[in-house]
């Protein structure tokens, strides 16, 4: 019998019509909370992920449309779900990559990135975690990177990104450290830190290191430089983590990072 302590709570995971943004919406409603996804995709995607989440918990789920970019974009689609139903667990997952060197690096794609992986969380955590001290339970699971914990080279603005992610979880969660209590759960503030997960957009990093041999060849030559466990997460466990982090005993489990990376951040 499934555990559903999210009932009657109401979850928005961003960047989650697809990956391991999909996988927590998934986790979350099997859980039982009430879904509100967020992402990219034609219409076909976003019905698919809906599909899914549904399927995985049986309870309501609604697409929020919302161009991360903008500010006010984020803020009309809190104010839509605050509609529909005020958010207890809030999960920002959406981000964007561009890998090249500090000095070719489009000021453009810095502007965006850290607008998407940062200043995003930052828009939804001031609107969604007022109320979640007065209902005296939230949770913020902030999806950083094994990157919010040490560099790597050519990814810049994404490693500030994800370091800046780090540093604001830290901050809300003293903030909110009295709100609520034991009994009703409090409102906590966590990252988790991925390293290697297998999504599909990696595939083609694994087939290029293959050498002539299997896909799992493929696999422990992309992650031998950095991940010593030589295996991915798959996204289903990082929503296993996220779910655990909701739940009410984790009360006092707050301003904290947790690397879910193969031992790449213990070297």
């Amino acid at each position: 019998m499934t555990d559903t302590f999210l009932s009657g709570r109401t979850a928005l995971v961003t960047g989650s019509t697809s990956g391991i943004g999909l996988a927590i919406a998934c986790s979350l409603a099997a859980a039982g909370a009430r879904v509100a996804i967020n992402g990219l995709g034609d219409e076909a995607q976003i019905q698919a992920a809906l599909d899914a989440v549904r399927e995985a918990g049986g309870g309501e789920v609604r697409h929020f449309d919302a161009n991360l970019l903008d500010p006010e974009a984020i803020a009309k689609m809190m104010a839509d779900i605050d509609g529909w139903s005020p958010v207890d667990v809030l999960v920002n997952n959406a981000g964007i990559q561009h890998a090249v060197p500090l000095a070719e690096m489009p000021v453009g794609k810095w502007d965006a990135i850290i607008a998407i992986n940062l200043s995003a969380a930052f828009h939804t955590m001031r609107l969604a975690m007022p109320g979640m001290a007065v209902r005296g339970f939230g949770r913020v699971v902030n999806i950083a990177s094994v990157h919010g914990l040490v560099a790597s080279k050519d990814k810049a603005p994404y490693v500030a990104s994800k370091h800046g992610i780090v540093g604001l979880s830290k901050v809300a969660a003293l903030e909110y450290a009295t709100a609520g209590s034991r009994d009703s759960g409090g409102v906590t503030v966590n990252c988790i830190c991925p390293g290697w997960v297998e999504t599909p957009l990696i595939e083609p990093q694994i087939e290029a290191r293959r050498d002539g041999g299997g896909r799992e060849d493929g696999v422990r030559a992309l992650l031998a430089e950095k991940q010593p466990s030589l295996r991915m997460t798959l996204p289903g466990e990082i929503g296993a983590i996220a779910a655990w982090l909701c739940r009410r005993e984790a009360h006092n489990v707050t301003g904290a990072s947790f690397p879910v990376d193969g031992g790449w951040t213990a070297q």
